[in-house]
């Protein structure tokens, strides 16, 4: 996203929109809140516009890019829903007899995404067999509409969401094209995500990259780690969480990396949108391939 296309947004704006996008206030709350700024030279709409996703901005890796090939499949989940779909992306060369690893992309909370499929690409194009789920499926999948989208996550029942991703690790560290190690990356709700299976399933999960996402909500004394963690020094709301589970982390002895990304916004590596930050994503993507590269390999 070229930022010197976008308006300056106070840092209450992010703040409001982090409400928003994790349903803690409705849309009209969220635009009488940024209707009640007045700063010179922008408007709500304005504001508004830069910060909900654009999601042409975000794709860095062409879905017909030569050096990959995607394609939907579905699978069982009978720990969730019974069926899952995903976005399957598999680098050139890489076959039964070349098998690389394999890495679960999670998305946020509004389901599968353009944005989280890049991101797949994006992992495919480093190396990795790349498998994105979508928790969706079960209601027809990403409506192509993020508020519609929260709303039909919101309404799933979260522990079978948890099995059709447990269940999408299965499938991809059993795959043919796919050796035994196995990583996950995953944003927001997916950072969430990212830490619970690294706890609930440690055999499974061979290194776990969370981005702001929160800490895991059952069996946490299970985690055994790698564990890399990226965090936005703005995300008042996810930080907030870090400290105790730092203490749980050192207290276990669990191997783990953290790092607070200076000055920037709850999901700053999502280009797709005003919250983004250039320097932070790219870094972050950087130490999370190496990351991978090590404990994969």
């Amino acid at each position: 996203m070229n930022k010197q296309q976008l308006p300056v947004i106070p840092q209450e704006a992010f703040d409001w929109y982090d409400e928003y996008a994790h349903g803690d206030i409705d849309r009209r709350t969220f635009l009488r809140r940024l209707s009640t700024l007045g700063v010179a030279g922008i408007t709500a709409s304005a504001v508004s516009a830069a910060l909900m996703p654009n999601y042409a901005l975000a794709e860095q890796v062409s879905f017909n890019d030569p050096e990959i090939s995607a394609r939907y499949v579905e699978i069982d989940a009978p720990n969730g829903h019974g069926k899952a779909r995903g976005y399957l992306v598999t680098p050139a060369g890489v076959n039964q007899d070349n098998p690389a690893p394999g890495v679960i992309v999670v998305h946020e909370n509004r389901g599968l995404n353009p944005y989280i499929e890049d991101v797949a690409r994006r992992v495919a194009k480093d190396g990795f067999v790349a498998f994105a789920p979508d928790a969706l499926f079960p209601l027809g999948g990403y409506p192509g509409n993020d508020d519609e989208g929260r709303a039909m996550q919101k309404s799933l029942d979260r522990d079978k969401i948890l099995g059709d991703f447990s269940d999408a690790a299965t499938f991809l560290k059993s795959h043919a094209i796919t050796t035994d190690k196995l990583g996950i990356v995953g944003f927001c709700f997916g950072g969430y995500v990212s830490n619970q299976l690294a706890a609930s399933w440690p055999n499974m999960i061979d290194a776990a990259v969370p981005f702001y996402g929160t800490p895991p909500t059952q069996d946490l004394q299970n985690l055994k780690g790698p564990l890399l963690l990226h965090f936005a020094e703005l995300d008042q709301r996810v930080n907030a969480t870090w400290p105790d589970y730092e203490s749980a982390l050192k207290t276990m002895g669990v191997d783990y990396q953290a790092h607070m990304y200076e000055r920037v916004n709850h999901g700053f590596h999502n280009d797709s949108t005003a919250r983004y930050d250039e320097q932070s994503a790219e870094l972050a993507w950087q130490r999370t391939i190496e990351f991978f590269k090590q404990h994969l390999a």
